[in-house]
């Protein structure tokens, strides 16, 4: 991992809505993987990504939310979409709210899985001042093998 990767800037950020898909899992839990993968599969899948209405933009994020302590407890993971109106949602899909606030944003270019797996690996040895309310990934295009993401991590 080079440094110019680890490097970040602090912003501040406006609520978003959102509209999409969790589960629950833990970083040490041997299903992380499946439970994650699975997530991004569906939401994918026909019945799911085409279905939000209201989309703000092109983006998918993957969204980090009410942990239990740290990063060795439980969290919730999200994956869904940027919404401009969440009235019309249907009832497989769910509605959440990535809140205002100050962030650490990262930016990782590379393939989609191992680019972002690196980031956080490198993340949890940071000694960010995190407040564990929510961390998101934005996916700024699709392409698996040179994909853009912008990761936020959430600070007190």
């Amino acid at each position: 991992m080079n440094n110019e990767m680890m490097s970040y800037e602090v912003v501040d950020l406006q609520e978003k809505k959102v509209v999409g898909l969790s589960a629950r899992t833990n970083n040490a839990s041997p299903e992380m993987g499946n439970v994650i993968g699975s997530l991004w599969k569906k939401f994918y899948s026909e019945n799911c990504y085409p279905c939000i209405k209201n989309k703000a933009n092109a983006k998918s994020l993957g969204i980090y939310t009410d942990y239990e302590a740290d990063e060795k407890g439980d969290y919730t993971v999200v994956v869904a979409c940027e919404v401009t109106d969440a009235e019309e949602v249907s009832q497989d899909l769910i509605v959440r709210t990535i809140p205002a606030g100050r962030y650490a944003k990262f930016i990782v270019r590379g393939n989609m899985v191992t680019a972002v797996a690196e980031l956080w690996q490198e993340l949890w040895k940071m000694d960010l001042p995190r407040s564990f309310v929510c961390d998101f990934e934005e996916y700024q295009n699709a392409d698996p093998e040179n994909a853009e993401i912008h990761v936020y991590i959430g600070l007190k």
